[in-house]
């Protein structure tokens, strides 16, 4: 298990009856979670300092009530990145907490490294992952089929002191532009995955992770360098294991490459009651020699 236990402008304050209460920055917020099956709250009071309150609809969706937010706010993690917050109709704040247990993992990677590493950013979002790896020093291509998502994490990245990296956004179809830089010829030393339980392409095609992921990390597999540095998959998939992430990984990339593989959940501390809230699953590979542990 990767905890992501370095943030100090958000918090998991409690978790209770099929919802988070998180504090980012100065605000906090109540947002359903539905793998929180326990009842008994680890601080009552707390919950009635919210900010805002998500709920779903029984329509589908949902909307924030007792909302007491500004339409956007930012916070930081580290000495370095910052990220632009904005509430959205499905729950989402625009950044996943958890995954900073990766970002702090591939960012020694990168830093360890004496010569470039080029990374390739597949399903990012607001860039998160991108701006982590630029503060480290690698070269990042960032692909994403929203162009908000994209135009966000540019907003990520100058908030980080990045506006100059190196780092080139695209507004595209993922598995499209990896066949594309195949026939290009293109090669990286890293690869990030992030790809949604179910989506629809530009042009219509549906996307199930469970059928597709096989396929596009063998696409992706094949953009790495003759000296690859590490490969990462996270999933917010209930039905696809860490270690069936794993399976691939070693079926993709450590069989030609050699390396280390492994899985594992990705989860925030509780700060109430002292436990650990699992929120998703990793598979990482990478080359001998660079473990960070």
């Amino acid at each position: 298990m990767w905890i992501a236990k370095n943030w100090k402008d958000y918090e998991l304050l409690d978790a209770a009856d099929g919802q988070r209460l998180e504090r980012w920055g100065k605000y906090i917020l109540v947002r359903p979670d539905p793998q929180i099956i326990w009842k008994a709250k680890g601080n009552a009071e707390l919950w009635k300092k919210a900010d805002a309150v998500y709920h779903r609809s029984s329509g589908g969706g949902g909307g924030w009530n007792r909302n007491r937010l500004p339409e956007s706010w930012n916070i930081r993690y580290g000495d370095q990145l910052g990220f632009k917050l904005k509430p959205m109709g499905f729950k989402h704040t625009g950044l996943f907490p958890e995954q900073a247990a990766n970002w702090d993992w591939f960012s020694e990677l990168i830093k360890n490294r004496t010569d470039k590493v080029r990374v390739l950013n597949l399903f990012a979002y607001t860039g998160g992952a991108t701006v982590a790896a630029a503060a480290a020093g690698a070269s990042v291509v960032h692909v994403d089929a929203a162009k908000g998502m994209v135009a966000q994490a540019k907003e990520n990245a100058a908030l980080s002191g990045l506006e100059d990296a190196p780092i080139r956004y695209i507004v595209d179809d993922c598995k499209k532009f990896v066949e594309r830089e195949l026939r290009r010829g293109n090669k990286y030393e890293a690869i990030i995955m992030d790809p949604p339980s179910y989506g629809r392409g530009p042009g219509g095609e549906m996307w199930k992770l469970e059928e597709c992921i096989d396929e596009l990390v063998g696409l992706a597999a094949g953009l790495l360098s003759d000296k690859p540095l590490f490969f990462l998959i996270n999933s917010y998939t209930t039905g696809l294991s860490p270690l069936t992430m794993q399976y691939l990984l070693e079926l993709n990339v450590k069989k030609k490459y050699g390396g280390k593989c492994e899985a594992g959940e990705l989860a925030l501390p509780v700060s109430s009651v002292g436990g650990l809230l699992p929120c998703g699953a990793s598979a990482r590979w990478f080359s001998e020699g660079a473990d960070t542990k």
